[in-house]
């Protein structure tokens, strides 16, 4: 349908055009008036009542009272105190109306899943980003018959759970299940496939229609669309994906950084295809990467969504990255460029002052572009290394490249070694590689990309553990975790109990 195409992509350049569809252009102006619509909002939820949100709007500086009023939360705060009474069908506790879904998110495969509300409104809230983000392909200049080909979306089952009072599932599942008509003519892999909630048998039946398709773009989570490219490549004996989607020129993806899995990835691959980044979380469509040549991705300032910043530093989080008792939040227009900070939303869907576990930086202010660095308690710091997610991701993408290798999964622990500090690798590779020369190699990547970590390997950090294992266990654990699939990720850092079940789990394997 050539017709189809040309109007799209018509569609898409006039709405470019359009200086709002990609910039804010004044931050703290959109900030302050989305604030001020979600207090106006949730006023008469027992939420809104209880911390006096009428008054909050009043003030003439509501920001500052919104801050000064209402404390910072957790999942475990915030569900204890307000959320578990939604579960039971209690109408406006934190949002107005019933909250239909909840979506299960851990953000690791280290945890129990949490039960995150997605209200009517952050659907439409998600939609409007979603559709932003389909404007942005303006800028990437693909050709007219480029807008008919399918869009192959690797996310969980539409075939939610239900509870009584509400449905649960994973985000994908729930966003997929209420996606506008209009894009059905393009979703792939259909209702049917959608609902099966057994990971390998979706992975099987989209194997089996991969002929049938004509895909343009595919989205998900990189590990596991990794091994489905795979698995079609074998089930059809081809030499690379583009021999069965010949048309095949974007990959959408995010909840992981996509740097170690770029050797792997692009070695299925007959062409280059163009990597777009999002930022959706279960708390809500948070950013985008609104262009091409940049690894930022454009913040939603003006979407259902308040957004506050606390400094990612030992005055502010604690050893195991636990929040620090009497800190301040910064918003938009008090953040520099370069900097981490710990985020905290308040959001359409009944979060306030959530503090979601993510560590961002601002690569761009005045496009107020961002990109993840990790989790706040993703992070090694047992001696004052402050060795972080991104530190970890480029040390293992440089070690792939120098030792001509492909790792698959990587997780580090810290442990103690004599009366000092060690640092344990667990390498998920299919590659013959001596566990010394990769220790080696990247020791020496952090010590370049890091500087407090090469001053601590002088003295307290005694010693480099890499223990080199078959990428299977790593997907086996998910699996025996009840992880495996769609938005699921295995954490970059292991500590605790968690630690010890993950080498119980090693030495059996």
């Amino acid at each position: 349908m050539p017709i189809l195409g040309s109007v799209i992509k018509r569609a898409i350049e006039l709405r470019s055009k359009m200086p709002a569809i990609f910039q804010t252009r004044n931050a703290a102006r959109a900030q302050k008036k989305e604030l001020k619509k979600l207090l106006k909002k949730a006023s008469s939820t027992a939420f809104g009542e209880h911390y006096g949100f009428y008054e909050i709007l009043k003030s003439s500086d509501p920001i500052t009272r919104f801050k000064e009023t209402v404390p910072i939360h957790d999942y475990n705060t915030i569900f204890r105190d307000w959320w578990y009474r939604t579960l039971n069908g209690e109408p406006y506790v934190c949002w107005p109306g019933k909250v239909k879904y909840f979506a299960l998110s851990s953000g690791t495969s280290e945890a129990s899943s949490k039960q995150i509300p997605v209200t009517g409104t952050m659907l439409r809230a998600i939609k409007k980003t979603s559709v932003k983000q389909i404007f942005s392909l303006a800028r990437y200049h693909f050709p007219k018959s480029f807008y008919e080909k399918g869009i192959l979306m690797l996310g969980g089952s539409t075939h939610l759970q239900y509870n009584g009072t509400y449905f649960e599932g994973d985000l994908s599942g729930i966003t997929t299940k209420n996606i506008p008509f209009w894009f059905q003519h393009f979703y792939k892999p259909g209702k049917r496939i959608s609902k099966e909630r057994d990971w390998p048998t979706k992975l099987n039946e989209i194997v089996a229609k991969a002929k049938d398709w004509d895909i343009g773009v595919i989205v998900g989570v990189p590990a596991w669309w990794q091994i489905l490219l795979e698995k079609i490549i074998d089930h059809y004996q081809l030499k690379h994906i583009h021999e069965i989607w010949p048309n095949l020129s974007i990959f959408v993806h995010g909840g992981v950084s996509f740097g170690p899995y770029v050797r792997g990835f692009e070695k299925l691959l007959g062409k280059p295809l163009t990597y777009i980044e999002t930022y959706l979380a279960s708390e809500g469509f948070i950013a985008f990467q609104s262009r091409p040549d940049t690894e930022g991705m454009q913040l939603s300032l003006d979407n259902g969504l308040f957004f506050e910043f606390i400094p990612f530093d030992s005055n502010h989080f604690d050893a195991q990255g636990n929040l620090r008792e009497g800190v301040n939040t910064l918003t938009i227009s008090e953040v520099n460029e370069g900097k981490e900070y710990a985020l905290l939303i308040s959001s359409c869907a009944g979060a306030w002052r959530y503090i979601i576990g993510d560590v961002i930086k601002f690569t761009d202010l005045k496009r107020n572009e961002v990109v993840i660095t990790g989790r706040t308690t993703h992070f090694l710091n047992l001696c004052g290394e402050h060795m972080s997610v991104e530190n970890m991701n480029m040390a293992v993408k440089m070690a792939e490249d120098q030792l001509n290798i492909e790792v698959r999964e990587f997780t580090v622990a810290g442990v103690e070694h004599g009366s000092m500090f060690a640092h344990k690798w667990f390498i998920g590779t299919d590659n013959k590689v001596e566990s010394e020369e990769l220790k080696t190699k990247i020791d020496e990547n952090l010590k370049i990309l890091n500087d407090d970590y090469r001053v601590e390997r002088i003295a307290a950090i005694k010693d480099v553990i890499v223990q080199v294992l078959p990428s299977k266990v790593f997907y086996d654990w998910m699996r025996m975790k009840g992880k495996e699939g769609a938005q699921n990720k295995f954490p970059r850092v292991l500590k605790g109990k968690v630690l010890d079940e993950w080498e119980g789990f090693v030495k059996k394997k």
